[in-house]
């Protein structure tokens, strides 16, 4: 069975630019577009679309708005099979439950001006933080490519244990295999204070150690590295979410992964993959994986 791309929509310009990634991403992948609206979204998000309809926004209705979104779709990627739905629930439920039975979700952002969108919104943290599926924000700055491989590398961060994090590797794997782009796979290491040295024949020596354990443990997670992708092993020193928002600039797409804890009910995002989805310069695709 294909599972299909779901791509949420409410009308306003940044679910719009989502609409357009999801159509690249689905024929990408060779399956269906659903694009999905949860109409208890506030009034206002219809705007964007009430100007391409040139309708006022009191007369955009539910309809209306997947209608719109589909239409776009379909003229980006004339081959594509979408389908719609409205669903009278609050969107971040509504979209969780979607990614039941997707192979991505793509939201965009919540935002009436920049400053705005550079913000997340809490219907796209709350689906990131709990979908079952892999979701691919992008915020309203980023562009609207997904196909070709516009920059030419897909990042993904790396994290300390190689085997929990292998759905992760695989999925930046696809990623860049579809793209046909360079995937870089990068590591943050840092050197503890205390393990400093005022000695001038072994002021590097503590950093030297802790590089060399990084570059070792990256080579043992790429070790499933499928053949056909050109992989790109980094080891950078800093704090792992400054590593990947630095390294975020001119890539296509950001990889990192979210610990799915059994039985939790809060936001399920540790430190870096929450510092991604606020400040990345790129899209970025969180990948749940067991803790």
């Amino acid at each position: 069975m294909e599972l299909p791309v779901v791509v949420g929509v409410d009308g306003s310009e940044p679910s719009l630019r989502a609409a357009d990634w999801a159509a690249d991403e689905a024929a990408l992948r060779g399956v269906p577009l659903r694009v999905v609206y949860a109409c208890r979204w506030d009034r206002y998000e219809g705007a964007a679309l009430a100007h391409d309809l040139g309708k006022p926004d009191a007369e955009v209705l539910p309809q209306d708005v997947v209608a719109g979104a589909a239409r776009r779709a379909r003229s980006r990627q004339p081959e594509l099979k979408v389908t719609t739905d409205v669903v009278f629930e609050e969107p971040e439920y509504t979209l969780v439950h979607e990614g039941r039975n997707a192979s991505v979700l793509v939201v965009g952002t919540r935002g009436r001006s920049g400053i705005a969108e550079a913000l997340l919104g809490s219907v796209s943290l709350t689906v990131a933080a709990h979908a079952h599926c892999p979701v691919i924000v992008l915020r309203g700055n980023h562009d609207t490519k997904a196909a070709h491989g516009t920059h030419g590398r897909v990042v993904v961060g790396i994290g300390e244990d190689p085997d929990e994090a292998a759905a992760v590797r695989r999925f930046a794997y696809e990623e860049a295999r579809r793209r046909g782009v360079v995937l870089d796979a990068v590591k943050a290491w840092r050197c503890p204070a205390h393990e400093t040295t005022d000695h001038p024949l072994l002021a590097d020596a503590p950093a030297r150690l802790h590089a060399e354990e990084a570059e070792k443990s990256l080579t043992e997670a790429l070790r499933d590295a499928p053949p056909d992708v050109e992989v790109r092993p980094r080891t950078l020193e800093g704090p792992a979410h400054h590593v990947l928002v630095t390294t975020s600039h001119g890539a296509d797409l950001l990889v990192v992964g979210a610990k799915r804890r059994k039985g939790h009910l809060g936001l399920q995002l540790g430190r870096v993959a929450h510092a991604a989805l606020h400040h990345s310069a790129c899209p970025v695709a969180v990948v749940p994986h067991p803790a």
